[in-house]
């Protein structure tokens, strides 16, 4: 009997923040037409940057493929002060779809910075919402990705020393880092409210809640996507196979050989249109039935830039 049942975690996909710079994108479309200008991918998901490239969208790494006059639209990851300087020194049009939650993380920044405090970004080289988060400031700031940079560090004060954290890290990486920060620097002191988003965490958790129960999951989402390759990497440190997936002719049949119970979820980047294809690809396979799990609802909205809200997206 090969009888495979699908189990599908919640939350999954899209969060507010997303949803708010996908959106924002879709109605500067509308308002201004093509071409509007995206600084880096709007979010990590191919098949959503694809959609808005088809409509009009441009996405550019640097402001200077900018032609003079046009509109830029920051992407959902945050930028770096000299970004936005660079784009008023340019007269550029802005609409800033930075996620609130990480705005917040740059403000935290720049407080501790104005007092005085050395400051650790807990997160990962190379990722934009580092690099933004980092160039909130000229200097005073320490990246450690690993348990092992915090015996590396090298810091003018110990005692004034603050952390911030990327906001889409594994929970439980980031909570080991800052144990690490604690124990060599005592005095260091972190934000009122944990960096990490709430959508980061409740996937997180939703995928701690369902990996028991399955042989395999499947993570929906980019290769680029950081919360996508945690949920990934949740799974596995359960024990149990995962695999990311960016559409559902990704998914190996080798993946299910013998296995009973199919785990699935989506980063926060990724579309519930790709989720419907994924299940509608495991039924092709073998899947005989779909179980919802539990999960904590979310109702976190974001309001949109004051000249968008009147816009109807296309």
């Amino acid at each position: 009997m090969n009888d495979k049942e699908i189990l599908l975690a919640n939350p999954r996909g899209f969060c507010a923040g997303v949803e708010r710079a996908i959106e924002i994108v879709e109605r500067a479309l509308v308002r201004f037409g093509a071409p509007i200008y995206v600084r880096h991918e709007v979010v990590h998901n191919k098949f959503v940057v694809d959609g808005l490239r088809a409509k009009g969208a441009v996405f550019i790494e640097d402001l200077s493929d900018v032609p003079p006059g046009n509109t830029v639209v920051f992407s959902a990851h945050g930028v770096p002060q000299s970004v936005r300087s660079e784009a008023q020194a340019r007269g550029l049009q802005v609409f800033d779809a930075t996620c609130p939650l990480v705005t917040k993380v740059h403000l935290e920044v720049a407080r501790m910075r104005e007092q005085g405090r050395e400051l650790v970004m807990i997160g990962h080289k190379g990722h934009p919402e580092v690099e933004g988060t980092m160039g909130q400031v000229k200097d005073g700031i320490h990246l450690a990705e690993t348990v092992a940079d915090v015996a590396t560090l090298q810091v003018a004060n110990p005692d004034m020393l603050a952390y911030v954290t990327q906001t889409t890290l594994s929970m439980d990486d980031a909570a080991a880092i800052v144990d690490a920060l604690r124990k060599r620097f005592p005095a260091i002191i972190g934000p009122k409210k944990d960096d990490i988003c709430y959508a980061t965490q409740n996937r997180q958790d939703a995928v701690k809640f369902m990996a028991p129960q399955a042989d395999v999951v499947f993570v929906v989402g980019s290769l680029n996507s950081s919360n996508s390759n945690r949920l990934r990497e949740v799974a596995e440190l359960r024990g149990v196979p995962a695999y990311l997936v960016d559409n559902a002719e990704d998914i190996d049949p080798a993946w299910l050989e013998g296995k009973r119970r199919i785990g699935v979820t989506a980063g926060a980047s990724a579309p519930e249109v790709l989720v419907a294809a994924v299940i509608d690809r495991l039924k092709s396979l073998g899947g005989t039935s779909v179980r919802s799990l539990e999960g904590v609802p979310e109702r976190v909205t974001f309001p949109l830039p004051r000249e968008l809200q009147n816009v109807q997206s296309g």
